[in-house]
């Protein structure tokens, strides 16, 4: 069934529109959310508010969430040829002809345009495109090879992310404000198993040996319950660090507490059920994450920035 939006799509590019729903689009606010954490963390709510290094910032935030990761999902999906649902895209259509080459020219171009800004953030993007590669292209195929999979997206996205846009400011990293952004590694360890429990049947058809194919549900949802809790390890490290003390703080850490509790109550039952659940309960499992994801990032901005 093709919804209004895609319907209109369609009458305004014909059947280039399916370049543009490959990309992913409804993934995009997530992305740049989650790359303007580490922008709002180098600044400071106040800094931000007032709009200091906001240009490049706002470039390296495109650059990042339509260029790099938008040409990432657009190239995975011109390997995996996928038939059923996949994050952020219900029904795909069938992979144009030329995807690969449209989606590798776009993180091309994109790294073009992330040699003008600071070099840690033209690093990071370069090393996120060789990650990509490794990833979706035969013969490495890497997202193929149980854990190789996770590492990639636990660094790429979890760190790296939120790194990008604090790199886009030139401002120096402090230590604090480090180990938050390394507590993101972990946190996306426990999200990527997550993200793919409603697709494991069709991987494991397609031969391809995902993380989670490979654990099953129980066996994810246990690495996700330990990995977050390394993630809010590092947090409260990054809150001794940063020299947080009650009761002044205390605002801080109940949104801390209250971003821990949201994993707790997504991750916890999700494990007691995994067994009897559908691929379908999954799916919606997943979305019920990505939300406790987005408290965390409110309460990171909040707690540091």
């Amino acid at each position: 069934m093709v919804t209004r939006a895609r319907a209109a799509g369609y009458a305004l590019f014909g059947t280039r529109f399916d370049y543009l729903l490959h990309l992913r689009p409804a993934e995009w606010p997530i992305m740049a959310a989650h790359t303007a954490v580490g922008y709002l963390l180098a600044e400071g709510l106040a800094a931000a508010r007032a709009g200091r290094h906001l240009g490049p910032a706002i470039a390296g935030l495109v650059l990042w969430v339509v260029c790099l990761n938008g040409g990432t999902l657009a190239l995975n999906s011109a390997f995996d040829r996928d038939e059923g649902d996949v994050a952020y895209l219900r029904q795909p259509p069938p992979a144009p002809p030329g995807l690969a080459g449209f989606s590798f020219g776009l993180m091309v171009a994109g790294q073009l345009g992330a040699c003008l800004l600071p070099f840690p953030f033209a690093l990071a993007y370069a090393v996120c495109v060789v990650l990509s590669v490794l990833y979706s292209v035969p013969p490495f195929r890497l997202k193929a090879v149980a854990g190789a999979d996770w590492v990639i997206n636990m660094w790429g996205f979890g760190t790296l992310t939120p790194y990008a846009g604090w790199a886009s400011t030139g401002v120096p990293m402090d230590p604090a404000r480090g180990l938050v952004l390394l507590a993101f590694c972990p946190l996306f360890a426990a999200l990527y198993p997550l993200t793919q429990l409603y697709q494991v049947e069709e991987d494991r058809r397609r031969g391809d040996r995902t993380f989670a194919s490979v654990l099953g549900p129980v066996g994810s949802l246990d690495v996700a319950l330990v990995a977050a809790v390394i993630a809010f390890g590092l947090l409260a490290a990054g809150a001794v660090r940063a020299g947080w003390r009650l009761p002044g703080d205390g605002w801080r850490v109940v949104m801390l507490g209250v971003a821990a509790l949201m994993w707790a109550v997504v991750l916890v039952p999700w494990r007691l059920r995994a067994k009897r659940l559908s691929p379908g309960d999954h799916q919606r499992g997943m979305y019920r994450a990505l939300a406790a994801w987005a408290v965390t990032d409110v309460a990171v901005v909040l707690g540091w920035g």
